[in-house]
């Protein structure tokens, strides 16, 4: 139980912080940054981020080991600032995987839907949750749309 409140906690400093982020980088007009990393005599770009006029990231450029090209993720949002919908595209700009987001009316993720780029199912999850607003089960389904696993979550109180 202890071990489940810490990661609870833990996810939601990180959202905190993710928010003053995302706040900070409004307030200050950032559109881009930039992580380099320099081993030696060799500076290499790692990842690029970039983001709109509302702080949130539209864009996001992955880098391997050597500086090359790895991927690139294409971010869309909704009213509220969700995540609906995750383009993700190889080193040659073909997109590989695409990622598209259901909330409920209390901006709950409800579902989560992985299909390849000619748009056929690999994976589905669907979230559930009580009446408190906390996760208590996540499915996941093949791209048959066969359960594959089913993963409930319980939470005990003082």
């Amino acid at each position: 139980m202890q071990k489940l409140l810490i990661v609870f906690i833990l996810s939601f400093l990180t959202t905190l912080s993710f928010a003053q982020k995302k706040k900070e980088i409004k307030k200050l007009g950032i559109k881009t940054i930039t992580s380099v990393e320099t081993h030696g005599a060799k500076t290499i770009t790692d990842s690029k981020a970039t983001y709109n006029s509302s702080g949130l990231m539209i864009e996001e450029i992955n880098y391997d080991k050597e500086g090359l090209l790895k991927s690139t993720t294409k971010y869309k949002y909704n009213g509220d600032d969700d995540v609906i919908e995750e383009l993700e595209y190889d080193e040659k700009n073909a997109l590989k995987e695409k990622r598209t987001y259901k909330y409920n009316s209390l901006k709950e993720k409800t579902e989560e839907l992985i299909s390849d780029a000619n748009g056929k199912q690999l994976k589905k999850n669907v979230y559930t949750y009580d009446a408190k607003g906390l996760k208590t089960e996540r499915k996941t389904y093949d791209g048959n749309n066969n359960l594959v696993t089913s993963k409930k979550y319980t939470y005990g109180y003082k």
